[in-house]
């Protein structure tokens, strides 16, 4: 599948509308607005959770209006887990259930995940919380675990 960032010469509002255009299919939404509104929030959310180097990779692979959107918000100091962070979507998001928050959020972060260059997926799921890659439509991550404790 071709990255947002290789669609080619189209301008910068022209990729924010492919990505907006594929929420709406992916998430069966009836119109333009209702999948622009869920993907501002569910941007908005991530932007609080991704620092550092990976957010700004993140950033570079997004249409501009999307890296806006990541760039403005404040880190968190805590993380959220992946619950807590479908709950925070619930809360910003008009007559939203804890089901629905959860289909808006891996709606979006699905397509992020398709077109997102598999380094900067990675690198951003990396530095999330366990938990954060099913909502990417990925399976967890799992790094190498830590040595045993010795008993002695």
């Amino acid at each position: 599948m071709t990255t947002l960032t290789e669609a080619g010469p189209a301008s910068t509002s022209r990729t924010w509308q492919i990505l907006i255009e594929r929420v709406r299919e992916a998430g069966g939404y009836t119109t333009r607005a209702q999948a622009e509104r869920v993907t501002r929030t569910v941007l908005s959310a991530l932007g609080t959770h991704v620092t550092g180097d990976e957010r700004v990779a993140l950033a570079r692979a997004l249409p501009e209006e999307a890296a806006r959107v990541i760039a403005a918000q404040i880190p968190v100091i805590r993380p959220l887990t992946a619950r807590e962070f479908v709950e925070s979507v619930a809360s910003r998001l008009d007559n939203s259930t804890p089901a629905t928050a959860r289909w808006d959020t891996g709606t979006v972060l699905t397509v992020l995940a398709d077109l997102l260059p598999p380094p900067v997926l990675t690198d951003v799921l990396t530095q999330l919380p366990p938990g954060y890659a099913l909502l990417f439509g990925r399976a967890e991550l799992t790094g190498p675990r830590p040595p045993a404790p010795r008993r002695g």
